[in-house]
């Protein structure tokens, strides 16, 4: 809430499309928690299946039979993941992602993309520097330049770069948001994604997904099923705990075998596959058929058709971004295809349009970089709402 210049809000209770602050204001909710409530707020089943299992005990720190249920569930959706290991948050999973890259090349080096976020991890928590490709420099305090010395990082969409640094023979993984959403809604330029995989493939490099954000929300087997692209190895998060913490990593068996105790890359949580968070994934998973990507998609693209529509009438010019679920309206009068692009975009004018928003009970993201996050709980009563609190704001809110 700082970035757009203003208090937090305090929220006291969720139902539906629906948050309720602590002073009983109600908003239509397009943060859903960043990502997880794809079915909206305390979902009547998803609660239910939480309590049975807390019923039966919290916790186990042992195997149980849902667990292998959801992993029977995600390799059905997903067909690059024929093993999956369970953790308890996206940081954990890519970082063992990562461990294990490593472990099965033999290199040490990891590609990423300037503006992708792939949770907290050290080596990760790195900014470009100017230049076709850099190392990485820290951008966190307490954070070792030994840590990310291993990182490099250039711009997405850049296939040109991609491909030179691909011919490092020391570069274990190319790591990736296949559609990120941490710098806004940024899609892959047609042939991008195919690049990388052609890339990897030609230096033995792995090629992991961070689906933490795009898994089963893009699609029912994520980006990968969208673009039809297949990577080594897969990072989930957000709807695989259904609302609780729960993440997780997989992909073809000679790689997840080596993960301990099987093999001697090691890994181990003791809440990872936590009974409740299973229990309430199982529970949001059966409601992802057809035709809930379906709505899904067509509660999107009402939103996105709406907004620009209302920025049009306000004579404002945006840049909306948009796949099934995932939105970000850009103060840019130019399509943001990279971090660089994103961050030319006018925050100041963003923030004030999402005051302008709160004060009409719209609670959007309170950043220009990250994604709105449409559920199968808003209705299209939700979406003319916040068309017309958007048309409002936009007039009131005219960048200079």
């Amino acid at each position: 809430m700082r970035s757009i210049g203003r208090d937090p809000i305090f929220i006291a209770s969720g139902r539906g499309a629906t948050i309720t602050d602590v002073d009983g204001n109600d908003y239509i909710d397009y943060v859903c928690s960043w990502g997880p409530l794809i079915l909206g707020h305390a979902h009547p089943e998803v609660v239910r299946a939480v309590v049975d299992a807390a019923s039966h005990g919290t916790t186990f720190g042992a195997p149980t039979e849902a667990e292998v249920e959801l992993a029977a569930e995600v390799t059905r959706r997903v067909p690059t993941v024929e093993m999956l290991r369970m953790t308890s948050s996206g940081t954990e999973a890519t970082m063992s992602a990562i461990r294990l890259a490593r472990a099965a090349t033999g290199r040490e080096r990891i590609l990423k993309f300037a503006g992708a976020y792939h949770g907290h991890v050290d080596g990760l928590l790195a900014q470009a520097g100017s230049g076709l490709a850099t190392q990485g420099i820290p951008s966190s305090p307490g954070v070792l330049g030994s840590a990310t010395a291993a990182t490099v990082i250039i711009g997405w969409n850049d296939e040109a770069a991609a491909r030179q640094v691909a011919s490092d023979p020391n570069l274990a993984a190319i790591l990736l948001e296949p559609v990120p959403a941490n710098m806004g809604v940024v899609p892959p330029e047609p042939g991008f994604l195919r690049a990388l995989r052609e890339a990897a493939d030609d230096n033995g490099t792995l090629l992991i997904f961070d689906e933490v954000i795009t898994g089963f929300r893009v699609a029912p087997g994520g980006a990968q099923q969208h673009y039809g692209i297949d990577p080594d190895l897969t990072i989930m998060g957000k709807i695989i705990g259904g609302g609780l913490p729960a993440a997780a990593y997989g992909g073809r068996r000679e790689l997840m075998e080596r993960i301990a105790p099987a093999g001697d890359v090691y890994q181990a949580g003791t809440l990872s596959g936590n009974p409740l968070a299973v229990a309430a994934a199982l529970a949001t998973l059966r409601h992802l058929d057809a035709d809930a990507y379906e709505q899904l998609a067509g509660t999107t693209d009402a939103l996105a058709t709406g907004l620009r529509a209302a920025a049009r009438g306000a004579g404002v010019s945006v840049t909306v971004q948009s796949l099934p679920g995932l939105l970000t309206v850009f103060f840019s009068e130019r399509p943001v295809l990279d971090y660089a692009t994103a961050a030319a975009s006018d925050t100041a004018a963003y923030g004030a349009w999402c005051r302008a928003l709160l004060d009409r009970g719209v609670y959007p993201p309170a950043s220009q970089f990250e994604a709105w996050f449409p559920s199968l709980a808003h209705s299209d009563d939700d979406v003319r709402r916040t068309v017309e609190a958007a048309a409002e704001a936009f007039a009131e809110v005219v960048p200079r």
